[in-house]
């Protein structure tokens, strides 16, 4: 499985978790069954709400999971329609997503909880 985490550096494991997906500096890919780590910098951060492309910049990566801490809904919807859940974390490093991952411990983000703005965590 791999899971996309947005986050605040390009630092592997000890990068920070990014408030939210398609404005994060960075996307940290982790391959849990290989114990993992790919780092693709995110070329669309800066935008207007709702005008974010984070998935072009992760054409070909197949990504099973993104783990932020908030999404739009359009997001939401267009990860769900390719087969692809989002889950919440709100804050810490890659180590600690994977761990709450593992333990089942993040709550999925569904399309009416999902972001109105980016002020909304």
């Amino acid at each position: 499985m791999r899971i996309c985490i947005p986050t605040e550096t390009n630092t592997g494991k000890s990068a920070q978790v990014h408030a939210h997906f398609g404005s994060a500096p960075y996307f940290t890919v982790y391959d849990i069954e290989k114990d993992a780590v790919e780092v693709i910098e995110n070329g669309n951060e800066h935008h207007a709400h709702g005008m974010c492309q984070p998935m072009n910049s992760l054409n070909g990566k197949n990504i099973d999971a993104v783990v932020c801490g908030g999404m739009g809904a359009r997001a939401v919807a267009r990860l769900n329609e390719a087969g692809i859940k989002a889950y919440r974390a709100m804050h810490g490093t890659i180590e600690d997503v994977i761990r709450q991952f593992k333990e089942g411990k993040l709550e999925e983000i569904s399309v009416d909880g999902a972001c109105q703005g980016h002020g909304c965590h």
